[in-house]
């Protein structure tokens, strides 16, 4: 069995497919677990790598898509939800809402919908990586499609 067996990396290959059939999974021999990892196993910059970073609220869960070389800030992601409390999930959170474990979390084709917010400094590089549902699976996609796929707002969400 291969890596691109697994249930996880079939369904964002599916939710990919959907979308536009030239998207595809890429396997890498490395590890991508890590947005270090994952730049140094593609020979990309950092910041190319998608990071989604799951964050709890008093109303459900929001996931976050981040630049690798920036930090999302809980202080801007409470004032743009308008709440009080936000904080990481879990590792089972993590699990019981998208249905990937830390360090294979993609953005799209998760179990459960969930809110999804991009950072806009994604905006700044021509191809992106995100993670493909296993750490050494990820996708290329460049900023409007992973805006569009993830139906997520743009906005301001790093220190």
């Amino acid at each position: 069995m291969t890596l691109l067996d697994k249930e996880t990396v079939k369904r964002v290959e599916m939710a990919l497919k959907a979308f536009d059939a030239k998207l595809r999974v890429i396997s890498l021999t490395n590890s991508a677990r890590t947005a270090t990892e994952a730049a140094s196993s593609l020979g990309c910059e950092v910041g190319a790598i998608i990071k989604s970073l799951l964050f709890k609220t008093e109303e459900g869960f929001v996931l976050c898509l981040v630049s690798g070389d920036k930090r999302a800030s809980l202080n801007k992601l409470k004032k743009i939800l308008n709440l009080k409390d936000v904080s990481m999930a879990s590792a089972e959170e993590v699990k019981k809402v998208t249905g990937y474990t830390i360090g294979g979390v993609s953005p799209i084709g998760h179990l459960n919908q969930v809110e999804i917010l991009i950072d806009e400094s994604l905006e700044r590089f021509d191809s992106l990586y995100a993670a493909a549902g296993h750490p050494n699976c990820v996708f290329k996609i460049n900023f409007m499609y992973l805006q569009k796929i993830t139906k997520g707002l743009v906005k301001k969400i790093v220190e």
